[in-house]
């Protein structure tokens, strides 16, 4: 269960990054959090991991509190990002046994990571290769192979299309949905209209750090999800609040 509640950030600068931002995943749900760069969707991520503190409102993970309790917090959350920082002398075999048993799984064997690198799409010729001679693409499946071996109650995702093939793109698709149902409360962070279409149970579109649209899977398919996305993202936010305002 991911749960934030008036969640506020505002850096040094006087920038305010995330603006009252209130979520609520429950397990075996999937959320896609929609918009541009800069629009408030990584620093989300990075305040239910605890790699910023917020400056107002609470974020939870499973009922703890991320900020008071950031250690236990994290114990229940597998996460992915765009950028995947791995060791690239090391295998993909070697790099997933380093970070699984940092994660607590230390009774995983090598035929366990074998078979992780293989769901998430890796081929076999490349599962004893160092990781300096993997694409970007490659190093994504490592990375959730990784989330994936933590098994976790929550997973967090920022990008993690980025750099994926289109199959491998649908790949990723499938293991999310086997996630849900087993359970799991999934945030992902995305530009991909077309996977959210796809995958998501609810959709918000952020911008600028505020929340401007959220819809249920029923009333984004019942309506053209795109022209809503675009429709938002060439309100000023002016318009956007007098929007928000007459709906409530």
């Amino acid at each position: 269960m991911l749960q934030t509640h008036q969640l506020t950030k505002r850096y040094e600068d006087n920038r305010l990054a995330l603006d009252s931002l209130n979520l609520d995943i429950q397990p075996g749900r999937i959320f896609f959090l929609l918009g541009a760069n800069g629009a408030g969707k990584t620093t989300t991520i990075n305040l239910f991991l605890n790699f910023i503190t917020p400056t107002l409102g609470k974020v939870s993970v499973n009922g703890i509190d991320a900020s008071a309790k950031p250690l236990e917090a994290r114990q229940h959350v597998s996460f992915l990002s765009e950028n995947v920082m791995l060791y690239g002398n090391f295998t993909a075999r070697q790099n997933l046994d380093f970070f699984a048993k940092l994660g607590g799984k230390t009774r995983l064997s090598k035929a366990d990571y074998y078979c992780l690198l293989r769901k998430v799409g890796l081929q076999d010729e490349a599962l004893e290769k160092k990781l300096k001679t993997f694409s970007k693409g490659m190093r994504q499946k490592v990375g959730l192979a990784i989330a994936l071996a933590k098994d976790a109650d929550n997973m967090l995702l920022d990008e993690p299309t980025s750099g994926l093939d289109p199959k491998a793109a649908a790949e990723l698709v499938n293991i999310l949905k086997e996630q849900s149902k087993a359970g799991k409360a999934i945030l992902m962070c995305t530009h991909d209209i077309f996977r959210a279409k796809e995958l998501a149970d609810e959709v918000g579109i952020m911008k600028e750090g505020r929340m401007v649209k959220q819809l249920s899977r029923k009333e984004f398919l019942q309506e053209d999800l795109e022209r809503i996305y675009l429709e938002y993202m060439g309100q000023p936010m002016n318009g956007i609040d007098k929007t928000i305002h007459e709906k409530r």
